[in-house]
């Protein structure tokens, strides 16, 4: 694997993980960026059903108790590290018959935060599914999925929080991006993810219509001004509008009234859409949004 910085895409067991891959390719063709597919394996392995391990048995008993309990254990451990490889080839060939150009993966045994904390260090974009394993829909909960098994959908809300790179974030089907819808608030973390993509190929010749909420003042139609001629000076195709109304409301309207299948949001803003994602606006958007969804940071 190259230094160059890299698109990492989290895969579990989980039909959303073939959405991720796809987008994920999408996303390192459009970057020219290589690709790595991270599966986090969990380490706390369920034990077997019908064993007697209260310790109410004598003493040789416990003994090759705890030894058959290791040997097991062993056996379960390198069972799934095999399953996992075969699982991450998958989504590699998948890649690589896409068209990117360099692709790797990545196995860990551990836990999903820690993980994604240590990885993000030469990542430039992460890739994860809105639902993952254990979920029965991809409707589900982004917090916590629906079955209590461990997987990407119940650790959304805090990579979210947490990482410090764009997250791009997926749902059900993939549709490659088309027509891009960005809501835009004034704000330095969206005015900074303007400047990202006027400097960026993901989105070059693509429409994009920034939408920012609020009444028709000086203080919001400037901000406005200098994110379309910013990005209409980089070479892209740029439309925009000045609603007034609450930042999902307005989002969620136009939504429904045009054809759009990718959102850019800041995610953390000190802004009226702050309130969306520190409330319970994010799990409702996350769950009802059709498209996906690329928060910045």
């Amino acid at each position: 694997m190259t230094n160059e910085p890299k698109i990492l895409a989290c895969v579990d067991a989980s039909p959303v993980a073939e959405v991720v891959a796809d987008y994920a390719a999408w996303a390192a063709r459009r970057l020219a960026a290589p690709l790595e597919f991270l599966h986090v394996l969990d380490r706390h392995a369920a034990l077997p059903q019908g064993q007697d391990h209260s310790g109410a048995i004598g003493l040789d008993a416990q003994e090759k108790l705890l030894t058959q309990l290791s040997q097991e254990d062993a056996l379960r451990t390198r069972t799934a590290r095999e399953t996992g490889r075969v699982f991450l080839n998958r989504w590699r060939e998948r890649a690589l018959a896409a068209g990117v150009a360099t692709v790797d993966t990545r196995l860990r045994h551990g836990d999903v935060e820690e993980t994604l904390a240590e990885q993000q260090e030469g990542t430039r974009l992460l890739v994860l599914g809105r639902a993952g394993a254990g979920t029965t829909s991809a409707n589900a909960s982004a917090n916590v999925s629906t079955t209590g098994e461990p997987g990407l959908g119940k650790h959304l809300t805090w990579v979210i929080r947490s990482v410090k790179r764009p997250v791009l974030v997926v749902t059900k089907a993939y549709t490659e991006p088309s027509r891009v819808l960005f809501a835009f608030d004034g704000s330095a973390v969206t005015r900074k993810g303007v400047e990202m993509l006027a400097a960026s190929p993901l989105l070059k010749g693509l429409p994009i219509h920034l939408l920012m909420s609020g009444d028709a003042t000086p203080q919001n139609q400037r901000p406005l001004a200098w994110a379309v001629q910013t990005l209409t000076q980089a070479g892209m195709v740029v439309s925009s509008a000045l609603q007034p109304g609450q930042p999902q409301e307005v989002i969620a309207e136009v939504l429904k009234t045009r054809a759009h299948d990718l959102l850019v949001m800041g995610a953390y803003s000190h802004s009226p859409l702050r309130q969306l994602f520190l409330g319970s606006k994010t799990s409702e958007l996350l769950k009802s949004a059709s498209l996906a969804m690329l928060l910045l940071r």
